[in-house]
């Protein structure tokens, strides 16, 4: 399809009147009523609570249970996921996830990735809603395992009222209970919506655009820590578009992902279960291989008299490294044949195991050579 084309696609005037009359709302209404009449601490505090609730609801909901299937939830969990998921005004669940599965199956392809970050910011961002552009369709074939979730197309069927209810029943009953109901709907309402809607809309567009490449450099996915921060750990993209199935965005310790403390929370306390999780040797594995990606990339930028030596240094670490693999695949292999015998000698398991840790030890000291290593290529 040609440029043409695409600038060429009919208005989708529900998305664009949505979009841009709520944020009008917010830019306007909003500051007015607050200098004139001011604003209570309960519509502040309702405005942040309701705001949490709608990104957790996409995050751990939308995104993570329902389309990539990392854990599974309680009938009562999903509920709540999809009540929530339809105030964030993004659509229902099957419509969602059959667009992001897409996503990820085609990403960065312009006729078929229905927010390509190749497009530039504008469209990954906002502007692949606001024309009827043919990779915008939603193919729900993509989610014929949510087509069979009764409370799925529940949502689906009705989502229009759902959606309308939860946005203007839910501030104006909080207004109410907390006595002030029109600055409540402003809030919890009006602002919180167009937040809400941004703040999801960074993870397609800035989290493709800005950030670090640890994980792959196969796409355009980065990893963004204040992206993470905005949006409750959803900001380190590279990891998730490298490990999809992983109820995790984040693996470090320090990095901020409350969206898997609350699943992690959720298991603990019988609402959730079957969390996945991507084995670190993999992980340690990914790292490397895009560390030997990135040196590749900066030896072309070194003088010549310094390339001999770095070469050589690298095609060792890579030696190493690929070594190390063929080891890890072996031993896996064992320790899975073990369990499938559940063998009662629980020392030859144990030995397999420790002997798979060493080896994630080793790739995590090797990770630690090629930092310096990329380091001395600056």
């Amino acid at each position: 399809m040609t440029s043409t084309d695409w600038q060429s696609a009919p208005r989708n005037w529900p998305a664009s009147l949505t979009l841009g009359l709520t944020a009008a709302a917010a830019l306007t209404i909003v500051p007015w009523y607050g200098l004139t009449h001011g604003y209570s601490h309960a519509a502040w505090a309702w405005f942040v609570v309701v705001l949490s609730l709608n990104e957790l609801s996409i995050t751990c909901g939308y995104h993570r249970l329902f389309a990539h299937v990392t854990y599974k939830a309680r009938p009562a969990l999903r509920a709540i996921y999809l009540l929530i998921g339809a105030m964030t005004l993004q659509g229902s669940a099957l419509r969602w996830c059959a667009m992001h599965r897409v996503h990820h199956r085609y990403i960065d392809d312009p006729e078929r990735d229905p927010y390509c970050a190749r497009r530039g910011f504008w469209f990954s961002h906002i502007g692949w809603m606001l024309h009827d552009y043919p990779s915008g369709h939603a193919d729900l074939d993509c989610a014929r395992d949510l087509k069979q979730d009764p409370m799925v197309m529940w949502q689906h069927r009705h989502y229009v009222p759902v959606a309308v209810a939860m946005n203007v029943a839910v501030p104006l009953l909080l207004g109410a209970l907390s006595g002030d109901v029109v600055g409540t709907f402003l809030l919890a309402g009006v602002l919180r919506l167009v937040l809400s809607h941004h703040l999801t809309f960074f993870i397609n567009s800035l989290a493709h655009i800005v950030g670090t490449q640890p994980y792959s450099t196969e796409n355009t996915a980065r990893d963004n820590a204040v992206v993470a921060l905005l949006t409750f750990g959803e900001g380190y993209h590279n990891y998730h578009h490298a490990f999809a199935h992983d109820y995790r965005n984040a693996v470090r310790w320090w990095q901020w992902d409350p969206s898997k403390w609350l699943i992690w929370t959720l298991a603990r306390v019988g609402l959730a279960r079957d969390l996945k999780r991507v084995p670190d040797f993999r992980i340690q594995r990914a790292l490397l291989d895009a560390q030997f990606q990135h040196a590749q990339q900066r030896l072309a930028h070194r003088p010549a008299w310094e390339l001999e030596p770095l070469r050589r240094r690298i095609a060792e670490e890579y030696a190493a490294f690929h070594a190390a693999i063929g080891t890890w695949s072996k031993l896996r292999e064992q320790w899975i044949e073990e369990k499938k015998r559940a063998v009662a000698n629980r020392w030859e398991r144990s030995l397999l195991q420790s002997r798979l840790k060493e080896l994630e030890y080793s790739l995590r000291l090797q990770y630690r050579r090629m930092r310096l290593l990329q380091a001395q290529l600056g």
